[in-house]
Formats: C-alpha cells, structure tokens, sequence
C-alpha cells in the first residue's frame, strides 16, 4: 500500500503514555454496560466480564514511562495516514450527498482505556464506541491479525480502521441507532441477523473507502486487495467458531461468515457506491 506521502490525520489522540487500571467509573455497571456493548459489535460479553471481576476500586490513570518501537511508531503514523484517507474519502462522500462528513477521533491505547462506552481491555480488539463518536485500537491487534489470524499486510491493517469508521459512517447516517432500537423487540436470533447485516455493511463500507481512494491517491499496489479480502476471510464467524470450538453454530454469527465478508467487500470495492452497501434490503447475504 502506497501511504508513507499521505497526508497525516490531526484526530489522533494517543493514550499510550496512560497506564490504566482498576474497574470503570460506576462500578460493575461501567462493565456490564460494555459488556453490552461488546455483543453488539461481536464480542464475547463473558471476556469482558471476567476481566471486570478481576478488578478492584475505581479505574485510575497515572502517566508512565513510554518508549515506543521504531516499528511501533511507523505503525502508529501508519494509522494515522489511513485515517486521514477515510477522512478525505467520506468528506468528499458526504458532500456529494448535500451533507456533512464528522471525522471521528481515533484513539491509540496500551493495555485498557476508558471510553464512553465503558472499560475496554486490548483483548477486545479494536471498536468504534457511538456514544463518542471514537474508534479505539491497541496496536498490538495488528500482531495478532498476522500472527494468530493469519493475515498479514499493511492492507490488511487499513481494512480494519477502515471497517470501524464504516461503524463510524452508519452511526452518522441513523442506520446503527435503529438497529439499536430494535433490540428489545425482536428475539435474540433475529438480533444476530440484524448485527452480521450491520458488519457487512461496514465491510461494503470499508470497500467504498478503498476505491474511491485508490481512484483520487493510487494507494494500491500489487497483492493489497488480497491481503484484505484475506483478512476478511480470517475474521469470519464460522472460522473463528471452528478454531476456537471445533464446529459452527450459524444462529450465533454476529460478524457474518467468511465468504459473506469477502463478497461485501468486494462489492463496496467493485463499485465505490453506497447503494451497494445496502445489506439490510438484501434478500440474500
């Protein structure tokens, strides 16, 4: 991916320096609120509570001495030019529809944090948070993504921040709230359907991103799109349930299954058209 004379984002705000422990502000509410949080976005909640039981007091944060990598900060201003390549995307976007794009702030943290959404710990993986508007990532996630997922690629690694502000993208435009909305009125069955429709989107989304970007900045090279539509693959509810389980329980997919990630991709990169992300009109996904 062609990157390192991109433009740098200015809504990067870097947390590593923070050591952060103990419970979140109120308590185990503050866990059980994120815990919630979690099963929206596809996350075990039981993680999430189990790491809140081992904690003690209120959370407190304390300035520690921080070093970074050399590799570490060249990811960290890797992030920071993919973002501000989402930022140029969705802006131009949003003002060929008449509206007007709000960049969200991504935060680089060490070990946990504390959002709005709750105490979140690195184990959680990267998220968005739509009560602030925030995308929030350990950069130790990448080494998991080549190391334990099997998807390496700096492509690969942009098409992660690329499907949070895909999240980003439908909190702005209403559809994420009334998915929302809908969760005490339909089986939790129905619930999980509603999320892999929401997943795939973003993923169409982070498509969209991709090909308008590589239209106006040339970002491609050679052997990226694989290394997304790898990623993809690597993060589908069914691989993951055979790895970690032995076997794929379809009715619990929150994310949606490898082909069905790969395939909105693609269809988000094949046409750089919103309308094509509509997953939730879809009679088959």
């Amino acid at each position: 991916m062609r990157w390192k004379d991109g433009r740098r984002s200015s809504n990067v705000d870097d947390r590593r320096r923070v050591r952060l422990s103990g419970k979140a502000k109120g308590g185990g509410l503050g866990i059980l609120v994120l815990a919630l949080i979690g099963m929206y976005f596809g996350i075990d909640p039981s993680i999430i509570l189990q790491q809140g039981e081992r904690m003690s007091g209120d959370s407190t944060m304390e300035q520690r001495q921080y070093a970074p990598s050399a590799a570490e900060n060249q990811l960290a201003d890797f992030v920071s030019v993919v973002l501000a390549d989402t930022e140029d995307t969705w802006g131009k976007i949003f003002r060929e529809g008449g509206s007007t794009y709000q960049q969200p702030i991504l935060v680089l943290f060490s070990g946990a944090v504390e959002s709005a959404c709750g105490f979140a710990q690195a184990a959680m993986g990267p998220f968005y948070c739509p009560a602030d508007k925030k995308v929030y990532i350990d950069l130790s996630f990448y080494q998991d993504l080549k190391n334990k997922m099997g998807a390496p690629g700096d492509f690969a690694q942009a098409y992660v921040i690329a499907h949070e502000v895909g999240h980003h993208v439908q909190n702005l435009l209403g559809i994420s709230g009334k998915v929302h909305q809908m969760r005490s009125q339909i089986s939790q069955g129905e619930y999980n359907q509603l999320s892999v429709r929401l997943e795939l989107q973003a993923d169409c989304f982070s498509g969209v991103w991709a090909n308008h970007a590589d239209r106006a900045r040339q970002i491609l090279e050679t052997g990226d799109v694989k290394e997304a539509l790898n990623a993809a693959s690597m993060i589908g509810d069914d691989r993951l349930q055979k790895q970690s389980r032995g076997y794929v329980t379809p009715d619990s997919f929150t994310h949606g299954s490898s082909a069905q990630r790969v395939r909105w991709f693609k269809k988000g990169l094949q046409s750089g058209n919103l309308q094509t992300c509509d997953t939730f009109g879809a009679e088959q996904i």
